[in-house]
């Protein structure tokens, strides 16, 4: 195995669907949980890609895409990109939940019409990210470096502090984030908030 960290390029997007969608259900597989497969792909890693991607990168195994980084230098204005130019034509294509809709469909497509909205709470740490990794990546210090490209680059465009969510049931993400140098910001009913400090604020 050959791995390889490069920005994202257009032609991954197919490919990062299909991971985002492997890596669903707490990191494991999640095909089951969907019957339409896009749906997860469409909230939490296209609109990245497509809006910022030079904060995209992703890790290939000789040669193809196993993994991924996305995220937002300005969490409040990449929302409204989304509200702008993102989201108005999937709500088009996905007008509202149906019958036929699986449970994990419908919640998916409601918080496709619901958007996103910067919590109070978050709103000193800008800038947020998901991480993806095939099990075949996981286990071999690959996520730590897409980490470490992801928080350069944040840091050589002076964005001040980082945050992201994770799944309570989801602890070899917790511990990973936690080693990472991440501090709690809140605890939610089913989720954490965890923050990093990029820049001193002699800096900021």
């Amino acid at each position: 195995m050959k791995f390889v960290i490069r920005p994202y390029h257009p032609s991954d997007l197919t490919s990062l669907y299909k991971i985002c969608l492997l890596t669903a259900n707490s990191g494991k597989d999640g095909t089951k949980l969907f019957n339409d497969p896009d749906l997860v792909g469409h909230f939490y890693v296209a609109p990245y890609v497509v809006l910022e991607p030079e904060v995209s990168f992703i890790v290939t195994n000789n040669g193809k895409p196993c993994g991924y980084i996305v995220g937002t230098k300005d969490s409040q204005k990449f929302f409204e990109n989304c509200e702008k130019d993102w989201f108005p034509i999937l709500r088009a294509r996905y007008p509202h939940s149906s019958e036929s809709d699986s449970l994990n469909d419908a919640k998916a497509i409601k918080r496709i019409h619901e958007g996103h909205k910067v919590k109070e709470e978050l709103k000193d740490y800008p800038a947020h990210l998901h991480i993806n990794l095939l099990p075949e990546t996981q286990g071999q210090g690959i996520g730590r470096k897409l980490m470490d490209q992801f928080i350069n680059k944040l840091k050589e465009l002076r964005v001040p502090a980082l945050h992201l969510e994770v799944g309570k049931n989801n602890p070899g993400a917790i511990n990973f984030y936690e080693k990472m140098g991440f501090q709690i910001i809140k605890e939610y009913e089913s989720s954490i908030a965890y923050g990093m400090k990029l820049m001193s604020d002699s800096h900021t």
